[in-house]
């Protein structure tokens, strides 16, 4: 490996140092920037998007002033009454509302130009249109399907927008605002509809006045996701994705992916129309003053960056060359031949090094064999504790299990259940035979890998045991993978904790809806067993208390419990699995407690993945 020397260190410190002040500065400044440029377009969108919207409720509001003057003419109201096959009555309202519409219209300008129709429908079958002066003959046919369309959706005695036409060639081309009219006795029926239709065309001069760049563009889209001015002129388009994002966004302001690339939209809801006026720009067009940002910090950065490495080198040849003088004189030393160097009157600090350096060499050859009888007492001294530790393990975790004369036990189990097969008792057997296989597994005493399977079956022996002295059944819910019941656990682990949950967990007894359930995982290198209950759970100081005796990462003492409750002595049971597991598998892993006063608690074993005990027995 090549040898890195100090001018090169010093030169990659500088190269590093630059580099990393200049990216900073200019991820700082362009990120910066790049928010500032946003939010002010952002800004200038929604500032567009208010005027445009303001300027549509103005119109909106003039022609919904000259629907109500239709709506309550009483001409309109009579004509909604008329007999349908009076020729001339009809004749005679239709040239009085003509007359008025066109009254009406040509006394606004503005209107004149927007109008494209104004037409009253009765729900007789009559009509009378006005378009521009025009009269025009429709299909009675068609008129009556367009009249039971407008009924339907037109508000009751309100304003409503509408996007249709009764006529064919303008659908898509106009808007219609309709109002429901009673007739002249202003009863509670609705006898027609009076219906103005607005030219979009001309109505669309107002928004195309919202300048968004040469990418950008304007739409609006109604309150049933349905576009009333489309993103691209031409045919109006049905509701889409776009559209019900609109819908569901509101008035705010999000990026969408649109015709291949991404853009901004801005959105505001019109109170008066329920439209949605959107403005859309480019984000690669919001971000090009940005970029432009970056190119120049890049460009700038990069200059900045030769200049300062060129600095960099010349200073660093300007401090390594006597550096370079001190190294040839220490080669000797560096054999271990304790060489001194001599000063050359140099008051400088390469001076004070020598000279630091001679009286370190006459102190290290005192020094060096001291430093040696200590390092060999230390390592003496460690494996004698190494030792001590581990034969106390050894100790904790073998009386752990030989708290009883094991043999004698089984030896009696035996003798009982013989008695039990002389007198045809299958339920004493069932009861020895269970004790008995916990017995044989809990006085192995040596710390070979067992399975997940082998303390099921543990579990097993314990719950048949648990029902003939209790004279209840309960079964256990066992969730875990066939996957990993050949994983490898600590030996006589997981039935204590399902004895402590039948001690603490349902003080008042097992109920049909208590379960118990197990269940296992692995995941980042870890292999976990859960144990969970619905029980009565642990109140908050409890828990706080005895996950503070778990951290403490030691044997409960069997003196600890003279003199207390069920409940404390539940606890040593839950430290003395946590400290077992770390014993094998080290201090990283153990058990874990989590519960809920009311609710239930959940215990955690963690063992790592591939289970390697650390000692044997």
């Amino acid at each position: 490996m090549r040898r890195k020397t100090l001018s090169g260190q010093i030169y990659s410190y500088f190269l590093i140092v630059i580099f990393l002040s200049l990216l900073s500065v200019g991820a700082f400044s362009y990120i910066q920037s790049s928010k500032a440029l946003d939010g002010q377009v952002k800004q200038y969108m929604e500032q567009m998007i208010d005027s445009a919207s303001y300027q549509t409720d103005s119109y909106l509001q003039a022609y919904e002033l000259l629907s109500n003057t239709v709506s309550s003419n009483s001409d309109v109201r009579s004509f909604m009454e008329m007999n349908p096959d009076d020729s001339y009555e009809y004749y005679v309202y239709s040239d009085k509302i003509k007359k008025f519409a066109e009254a009406s219209v040509q006394s606004v300008v503005t209107l004149y130009k927007q109008l494209n129709m104004i037409y009253v429908v009765g729900q007789h079958g009559r009509s009378v249109i006005y378009e521009n002066q025009n009269l025009l003959n429709f299909d009675p046919v068609l008129v009556q399907e367009q009249y039971d369309n407008l009924m339907k959706i037109a508000g009751d005695g309100k304003i409503a927008l509408l996007n249709m036409s009764i006529r064919p060639v303008d659908q898509g081309s106009v808007v219609t605002m309709a109002r429901k009219v009673r007739g002249p006795s202003y009863g509670d029926e609705n006898r027609g509809v009076a219906a103005i239709e607005i030219k979009l065309s001309e109505l669309a001069k107002t928004w195309d006045r919202v300048s968004l760049g040469k990418e950008g563009f304007f739409f609006i889209v109604d309150d049933t996701g349905n576009y009333i001015y489309p993103p691209t002129m031409g045919q109006r388009k049905p509701k889409d994705e776009l559209s019900s994002l609109i819908l569901a966004s509101g008035n705010q302001t999000f990026i969408h992916k649109y015709n291949g690339e991404e853009r901004m939209f801005v959105s505001r809801k019109s109170a008066y129309s329920d439209w949605n006026l959107v403005a859309s720009m480019p984000v690669k067009e919001l971000r090009r003053p940005a970029d432009t940002i970056r190119t120049t910090t890049l460009i700038v950065g990069l200059v900045t960056l030769i200049v300062a490495l060129w600095l960099a080198y010349r200073f660093g040849r300007s401090i390594i060359a006597p550096i370079r003088e001190l190294k040839e004189s220490m080669r000797e030393t560096e054999k271990g031949n304790w060489q001194y160097i001599d000063e050359i009157g140099r008051t400088d600090e390469i001076g004070g090094l020598i000279h630091s350096y001679n009286l370190m060499v006459t102190r290290l050859s005192d020094m060096i064999e001291r430093v040696y009888e200590a390092e060999l007492e230390q390592q003496k001294n460690a494996l004698e504790l190494g030792e001590t530790k581990l034969e106390r393990q050894r100790a904790e975790f073998q009386s752990l299990q030989l708290q009883i004369n094991p043999h004698f036990l089984y030896n009696t189990l035996e003798t009982i259940n013989c008695y039990a097969i002389v007198q045809d008792s299958s339920e004493i057997t069932e009861m020895v035979e269970a004790m008995a296989f916990m017995l044989r597994y809990s006085v192995q005493t040596n710390l070979e890998e067992i399975t997940v399977a082998n303390e099921l079956n543990h579990v097993r022996n314990y719950m048949i045991v648990l029902q003939h002295r209790t004279g209840k059944e309960f079964e256990i819910d066992v969730a875990i993978p066939p996957s990993l019941l050949l994983e490898k656990m600590v030996r006589l682990t997981l039935q204590p904790l399902i004895e402590n949950i039948f001690q603490h967990a349902f003080p008042d007894g097992v109920e049909s809806h208590h379960y118990i359930r197990i269940d296992a995982r692995k995941e980042g290198g870890l292999f976990q067993v859960f144990i969970e209950d619905n029980g009565i759970g642990m109140k908050p100081e409890r828990l706080t208390e005895l996950r503070k005796k778990l951290e403490e990462n030691r044997l409960a003492e069997p003196e600890e419990a003279e003199g207390k409750g069920s409940l404390e002595r539940g606890g040593i049971g839950l430290m003395n699995v946590h400290r077992r597991i770390q014993m094998v598998f080290g201090e990283a892993y153990g058990l874990s407690v989590d519960s809920d006063w009311g609710q239930g608690t959940r215990l955690t074993m963690t063992m790592p993945e591939t289970a390697r005990p650390r000692i044997r027995g």
